[in-house]
């Protein structure tokens, strides 16, 4: 499993959830994100659209969410490549709050599976 340190949301015409992961020195953070530009992926080929996944350990590798599952402290994410646990106890509630609202909007046309436990 590994800890959240913090997180950073954005909603505009990018839909963006920003995982920063503690790593390797102390300080140190990593980031996982998810991003969805709906406005505009009417023009991507089919095979673009959904949600973008990018893990700052794998920035040469273009992955997308598979499905996502949000409990009060751990989240559990599966991508085209990669799976993760995440310990988001330490977050901000607001912060996560904003993030929970922002991944359904993201899912509006179901191409994620999302789960609340």
């Amino acid at each position: 499993m590994e800890y959240v340190e913090f997180m950073t949301n954005e909603e505009g015409d990018d839909l963006i959830v920003s995982f920063a992961l503690s790593w390797g020195d102390p300080g140190e953070v990593r980031s996982l994100i998810l991003q969805r530009t709906p406005k505009y992926e009417f023009l991507f080929d089919e095979s673009e659209r959904g949600v973008r996944f990018s893990d700052e350990a794998y920035w040469d590798e273009e992955d997308w969410l598979h499905s996502i599952e949000l409990g009060r402290a751990i989240v559990r994410l599966e991508t085209q490549f990669h799976k993760y646990e995440l310990d988001v106890s330490g977050v901000d509630r607001r912060e996560w709050k904003q993030a929970k609202r922002i991944l359904k909007k993201m899912n509006f046309d179901r191409c994620y599976d999302l789960r609340f436990s």
